[in-house]
């Protein structure tokens, strides 16, 4: 699939990117109250070890787990990522990404700001359409939304301690459904390290 193989050769370049620090330009928005959204038909949800977390996704996700080397900065990077096919135009993922503990979220903002940048930067394709800064649960968070050629690329990035999680969708424009995205999102939940989670 051709989206599928899209996002897993952006990972690299949506993690790299993550590293840079510049000085923040989006504007902070604040949260919309969660509305009552209704389960798409088919969907369950997933608890995943990596980032003890759970969310719902249209299909059995393929685990990707990989470590990238980060030269420059002198250390290893881990993610796991989720990827779940909704369709043959549609694809969710999770990302869970695992950085030193001095990255933390006290430099949240200008992360999430760099993040932003270095995706836009990897593609000068990429047109973003939208960004916002936000708060999910206490922690900063980033909704974007951009558009290449005929593909949109919309997520939600949160930045909890020193783990990144990224929440994304990729799907061709005519295929977009603001309503499942929107439940997949918002679907998002954190848990304790007391709870226990399944793969």
């Amino acid at each position: 699939m051709f989206l599928r193989r899209g996002l897993k050769q952006s990972l690299f370049s949506f993690l790299s990117s993550f590293m840079l620090l510049i000085t923040p330009s989006i504007g902070v928005a604040q949260p919309n109250p969660a509305a009552q959204l209704t389960t798409p038909i088919g969907w369950k949800e997933y608890h995943a070890k990596a980032g003890n977390c759970s969310l719902f996704l249209p299909a059995e996700p393929e685990h990707i787990s990989e470590k990238m080397a980060m030269p420059e900065e002198g250390f290893e990077l881990k993610y796991d990522a989720y990827i779940s096919a909704a369709d043959q135009q549609t694809v969710f993922m999770l990302l869970v990404a695992q950085y030193p503990e001095f990255v933390d979220e006290a430099y949240a903002q200008m992360s999430l700001d760099g993040f932003l940048n270095g995706i836009l930067t990897h593609n000068p394709g990429n047109q973003l359409l939208f960004a916002d800064l936000l708060l999910v649960d206490g922690h900063e968070a980033l909704d974007f939304f951009i558009r290449t050629g005929n593909v949109y690329f919309k997520g939600r990035a949160v930045m909890v301690k020193n783990s990144l999680y990224l929440m994304a969708m990729e799907c061709e424009i005519p295929h977009y459904d603001e309503v499942r995205y929107k439940h997949f999102v918002e679907s998002f939940k954190l848990h304790s390290n007391r709870t226990a989670a399944k793969e």
